[in-house]
């Protein structure tokens, strides 16, 4: 089965003019609202994780480019992989002083648990960008190959820790995939963000991880990790000697989006606000340079055309889920 949950939207060569008259609204809409307190930018992660560290990248660049007129309050709600966090957008309903950086958990979560909420009746932002994993183990175990990882772990006999974030999120879907095509058994150890794993493997707490490359990258210049393959149809740019699974035979492939929702029921105007300063930040040299360093995939989504991607990753990661018994 083809292990594919990737749809790269491209809207090539859109350029600074990225913002709210790029996406069918009135230039002048944005204008007609804006924030008259702090805006609390919920992130469904712990700190130090992927999630964590990009929405407080965008929390900087945002206040050094005064993008807002108001500060952006970043605020950690990782529990229950990200049921923290939805249930707490939920509860929000109309508030246009929350927006929330999501990643996968967006989809999965309300799958696999009965929290009350639909993302449907959220309102989408912006995706600012699509990101990548990798399969990681400590330079220290000798394992150099795809070929010596799964031998190695047949021989662990199921005591293989793998690490990654909570059950049911990017990382046991992941781990799932690669016990399926490889015949494997893991012990599974949850962490509470990436950041976290990432440290837990350098520790020698665990056995492997699928980080994402912005999670472990500073580990492998350290020569701590070393990446066996990475889950994209093409090379990582910031990974060029690292092949992809389907290089090595093996069709998995996987990416998460990195996007910005709010709550239900903001107005017109409200939204033009959100989605003109992001498509301001997508063309800042500061996002772009980080984007390229961090193998991330800059495929800037707004509006209806963001709403349909979303619903239809939610079918795609429900059949994902089915089929996994995950």
């Amino acid at each position: 089965m083809t292990k594919m949950i990737s749809r790269r939207m491209a809207l090539g060569g859109v350029a600074a003019a990225a913002t709210a008259a790029s996406f069918g609204l009135r230039p002048a809409m944005a204008a007609d609202w804006r924030p008259v307190k702090p805006i609390e930018m919920v992130i469904m992660g712990g700190q130090g994780g992927g999630a964590d560290r990009l929405a407080r990248l965008f929390q900087s660049i945002i206040q050094k480019n005064d993008l807002s007129p108001m500060p952006i309050l970043p605020v950690n709600k990782g529990g229950g992989s990200g049921a923290e966090a939805l249930r707490y957008l939920k509860d929000k309903q109309g508030d246009p002083h929350v927006i929330m950086a999501t990643l996968n958990s967006y989809y999965t979560t309300p799958l696999r648990t009965d929290i009350g909420v639909d993302i449907a009746e959220f309102t989408p932002i912006a995706r600012m960008a699509q990101d990548t994993f990798a399969l990681w183990v400590r330079t220290d175990s000798g394992i150099t190959s795809l070929e010596q990882y799964v031998e190695a772990v047949r021989a662990a006999g199921g005591s293989w820790k793998m690490g990654g974030t909570g059950t049911g999120q990017e990382d046991s879907l992941l781990t799932a995939m690669l016990e399926q095509e490889f015949g494997l058994k893991y012990v599974y150890v949850p962490f509470n963000g990436g950041g976290d794993v990432a440290k837990a493997l350098v520790g020698g707490h665990i056995d492997s991880t699928v980080n994402n490359p912005s999670e472990a990258l500073s580990f492998a210049q350290a020569d701590r990790v070393t990446p066996l393959g990475a889950f994209t149809a093409e090379r990582i740019p910031a990974m060029p000697d690292v092949p992809t699974m389907r290089e090595l035979g093996h069709d998995l492939t996987y990416e998460m989006q990195r996007s910005f929702v709010a709550p239900g029921g903001l107005s017109s105007e409200q939204t033009a606000f959100y989605q003109t300063m992001m498509g301001k930040l997508a063309e800042i040299p500061e996002w772009k340079e980080y984007a390229a360093k961090n193998a991330l995939v800059t495929d800037l989504l707004m509006g209806e055309e963001l709403q349909a991607y979303f619903l239809g990753e939610r079918e795609k990661h429900a059949k994902l889920l089915a089929s996994l018994g995950a």
